[in-house]
């Protein structure tokens, strides 16, 4: 079996920070992210999908964290096809527009290969550490099973190489019937990492939880069961904390997981208060027991 790590989606979040998961002496940013790394192995950073990070952000990220640390890095939002606020990008690259929200086809193509490299280069430091695990795209509820998105996945993988950039889809169409095959053989052909996810069903964005290795990577993303997933409110989106039992059940399952591939992530993005952290251990008690 392969190892597994285990973590969560934000170590920054204002409802954690007020939860009382850090203790009173981890007061700032460098503090709570050293005591994170040493409770878990692996975090994702969603703070790049809204912005793109600066280089020398990476480089205190590698700074604060033991060796052996992993950051998984989320892509940012324009890259994945979502709109962007204007003003999240870089100043030079800003279209001339009101719009407050811009997409990929509002920018020049210049800017947009220049969004492209910006983005990468900044984890420059990630890299030349060993710490960066996974590029995490996460394509729109818009972004169907079609001949030219599978070429844009293709294209994504090629624009990253060599890092591993691993796949989250939010339309159902993907897992429909002998779609299913179709999908998972088609990035077990490239060798592309999948993203499982663990979500409320019955919504535009729901995809089941299909848990499958296309890859040596696996990646699980566990987002809650929340009744408010439509709400515009992010905490009552993903403001769901999950039960013993339920983390019980996912136990053997993600082992089986990881029998089919080197390594296997583990994220949870129920990202509320201490909830995300304290399942997260609670999970990795029960994978340790086992």
């Amino acid at each position: 079996m392969g190892a597994i790590k285990v973590g969560t989606a934000s170590w920054t979040d204002r409802t954690l920070l007020g939860s009382g998961w850090y203790p009173q002496t981890a007061d700032n940013p460098e503090k709570r992210l050293a005591y994170y790394a040493r409770r878990f192995p692996v975090v994702e950073v969603d703070a790049t999908y809204y912005a793109p990070p600066a280089e020398q952000t990476a480089r205190l990220w590698v700074e604060r964290t033991p060796a052996g640390f992993t950051f998984n890095v989320k892509a940012y939002g324009l890259l994945t096809g979502h709109p962007v606020k204007t003003s999240s990008l870089y100043k030079d690259l800003r279209p001339d527009t009101d719009k407050k929200n811009v997409y990929p086809k509002d920018l020049p193509a210049q800017a947009y290969e220049d969004v492209w490299t910006r983005f990468l280069s900044a984890l420059d430091p990630l890299v030349g550490a060993g710490k960066l695990g996974a590029l995490l795209f996460q394509f729109p509820p818009w972004f169907g099973i079609r001949k030219d998105n599978k070429q844009y996945v293709l294209e994504v993988a090629a624009r990253c190489r060599p890092l591993r950039p691993v796949f989250e889809f939010r339309n159902a169409s993907w897992f429909e019937g002998a779609n299913r095959n179709e999908t998972l053989d088609f990035l077990r052909a490239h060798r592309l990492a999948y993203v499982s996810v663990d979500m409320p069903q019955g919504h535009r964005s729901s995809v089941p939880p299909v848990l499958a290795a296309t890859a040596d990577l696996a990646v699980v993303r566990f987002h809650g069961h929340s009744d408010k997933w439509t709400s515009r409110d992010i905490y009552e989106k993903f403001g769901y904390r999950y039960s013993a039992e339920e983390l019980a059940g996912w136990a053997p399952k993600l082992r089986g997981l990881a029998g089919e591939a080197e390594q296997t992530h583990v994220l949870f993005n129920n990202c509320y208060s201490d909830y995300a952290q304290t399942n997260a251990q609670q999970l990795l008690d029960l994978l340790e027991d086992a």
